[in-house]
């Protein structure tokens, strides 16, 4: 046999015995390390439903291991299978899956018999952390698909890297790394493809590490394997290939198209290595059941106690149904209508409420907003005017001071939709809605201050590179953007079509409800005379233009109804805005709007 390193353990599920195993110094021919599993470990009984679709080459060699009798009934632990002679496999994980009976990572499940450290840490990438997944770019290589021309076929994953020097080590730190590709590339590359080039070598070499998963792009599918060995530098023919890692590739992919949401954002990073940490629950469910991932983790050792990640990341965000409490509470005429609206949010994830002032727009959005959050902190109110811009809400420069050196200088600093973003993009909150309220959306540049996040807010599922941080950014598929718009300062046919596309738009008008009968409703509410809803009828039948016409808030006011109060807001709050509106028109304000004028009509 081979040269074998100290013993490793391999605990079955549900606290079930030990099997016992060696890592050997041969490597298989796809370059990884081979695995002898020791006579007389044991192996579980049954395999997991999904273990045949997910890993068919194990789950076909241990059918055959069977069969054959060198895995057999085992007398020692009834219940169980035991290997009846070594058996040597192609990698560890190899020989972890068919012990197991489900897909398993065996640089971190086999352990050592002496100290308890996973085989990943004992061959030096203790440093590296937990598994972690990676996306590495190989559909378009120079001109060429390298994924179905050479990683599917050869169980490969290579990086280009056509004009460094020989003698690249895993070893290699990133310092020198630098060094190396400013002196190879010094002509063939701009600084910001040589510092990508940096970051693409020093994670393909040091922080990927055999366990990792990997996943690439080709033909419209997502194909996903594991990292079995080190990387290796060789001399490829074109040069294209000549960084290479070996992998186990699953069988088939997965259609790009039917991916979480979350998923196809990190997928779109244009890097040639992006870590997928982030979303590895969402791939550790692909093609799985609820029931196949349930069957699979009670196959592996774990807390009971603790959720599947893979289930949580994959529940549904649902915003919730509309209440008679809350339709009350709003005084909206039908609950049809709130749910209308919480459809048009689920569906388009931005919305406008638009009108004259006074129809109630900010309180509508912040209640709502409040309502299917699930609270006041999952809402975030910005108001937008003339002066705010990219830097305000998104990013941008801003003077800060060192708490230590109370210098003053000039840090990138996060805008309200970055801030927000981070909060709902965290782990444990990606299935709470959270919303971003913009109040008086039309009073700003809206080119000037969105910039490059018009796109995200139309394709959700890509990102973008940001200008100040350099930083990758995607919009959460739990955050929401309510805004409101008055049109007495700018009609709505007025708003360019980029943002039309973009959000639906709801009116809240005085001649439709609900704000039409809003204030008579609060009136009944609040057992008062219904003569201010009267009158209010009756000024807005005169004015002709309905994006002037006056909203009830004005009339919903405690104010309004002590001594005196009805008359002071219609002469100090209702008659300058018409006033306004027909300045230069000759036209009497008192005798067409006033409330005498009004009360007469009505008698």
């Amino acid at each position: 046999m081979a040269e074998a390193y100290q013993e490793f353990q391999l605990r079955l599920p549900n606290g079930g015995p030990l099997a016992r195993g060696r890592l050997l110094a041969e490597k298989g021919a796809k370059g990884s390390r081979k695995f002898v599993v020791l006579a007389g470990s044991p192996v579980r009984a049954e395999a997991v439903p999904s273990f045949a679709v997910r890993k068919p080459p194990s789950y076909r060699r241990r059918q055959q291991l069977i069969e054959d009798g060198t895995i057999r009934k085992s007398e020692r632990w009834p219940g169980w299978l035991e290997a009846s002679q070594d058996i040597e496999f192609t990698s560890p994980s190899g020989a972890a899956e068919i012990l197991m009976g489900c897909s398993t990572n065996g640089w971190g499940a086999w352990k050592s018999a002496t100290d308890g450290l996973s085989l990943a840490a004992h061959l030096g990438q203790a440093s590296a952390g937990p598994n972690r997944p990676w996306f590495i770019r190989g559909s378009n290589v120079t001109g060429l698909d390298l994924v179905q021309r050479l990683w599917l076929p050869e169980g490969l994953v290579t990086l280009a890297a056509s004009h460094l020097r020989q003698g690249i080590a895993q070893s290699t730190s990133k310092d020198d790394l630098r060094t190396f590709v400013q002196e190879d590339y010094e002509s063939t590359a701009t600084y910001s493809q040589k510092q990508q080039l940096v970051d693409a070598l020093h994670a393909f070499l040091s922080r990927v590490k055999p366990g990792d998963t990997v996943c690439t792009i080709s033909g419209g599918q997502l194909y996903v394997g594991e990292i079995t060995g080190e990387a290796e530098q060789t001399e490829s023919e074109d040069r294209r290939s000549n960084l290479r890692r070996p992998v186990d590739w699953q069988a088939t992919g997965y259609p790009y198209d039917d991916l979480p949401e979350e998923l196809q954002q990190k997928l779109s990073i244009q890097h040639d290595v992006v870590d997928l940490s982030a979303v590895q629950a969402l791939i550790e469910g692909l093609g799985l059941s609820d029931e196949e991932l349930v069957e699979e983790a009670e196959a592996i050792e774990r807390d009971p106690s603790a959720e599947i990640p893979a289930l949580v990341a994959r529940r549904e965000l649902e915003l919730p149904d509309p209440t008679d409490e809350l339709t009350a509470e709003l005084l909206v005429h039908d609950r049809e209508w709130l749910r209308e609206v919480r459809d048009l949010l689920a569906d388009e994830r931005q919305l406008v409420l638009y009108g004259p002032p006074g129809t109630g727009k900010t309180y509508l959005a912040l209640k709502l907003a409040e309502f299917l959050g699930g609270g006041p902190e999952q809402v975030t109110l910005v108001q937008f005017h003339p002066a705010y811009g990219y830097e305000d809400f998104v990013e941008g420069f801003r003077p800060k001071e060192d708490p230590d050196t109370h210098e003053v200088a000039f840090r990138i600093t996060a805008g309200p939709l970055r801030e927000l973003a981070a909060v709902a993009g965290k782990e444990g909150n990606r299935h709470i809605p959270h919303f971003l309220i913009i109040d008086e959306i039309n009073r700003a540049n809206l080119a000037k201050v969105f910039g490059e996040l018009y796109f995200l807010l139309e394709y959700r599922n890509k990102s973008v590179r940001l200008p100040y941080s350099g930083e990758d950014f995607a919009l959460p598929p739990n955050l929401f953007v309510i805004g409101t718009m008055n049109t007495v300062d700018r009609s709505i046919a007025l708003v360019d079509a980029a943002m039309r596309r973009r959000f639906a738009f709801v009116e809240l008008s005085p001649r439709t409800e609900p704000t039409s009968g809003l204030l008579r409703r609060w009136l009944a509410k609040e057992s008062k005379d219904s003569e201010p809803a009267d009158l209010l009828d009756a000024l807005n039948s005169r004015v002709d233009d309905a994006d002037f016409r006056i909203g009830p808030s004005y009339l919903m006011k405690k104010g309004v109804y002590r001594e005196g109060g009805l008359e002071r807001t219609w002469r100090t709050k209702i008659l300058p805005l018409l006033e306004e509106h027909h300045y230069g028109e000759g036209v009497d304000i008192e005798k067409r709007y006033g409330l005498a004028a009004l009360r007469e009509s009505l008698t």
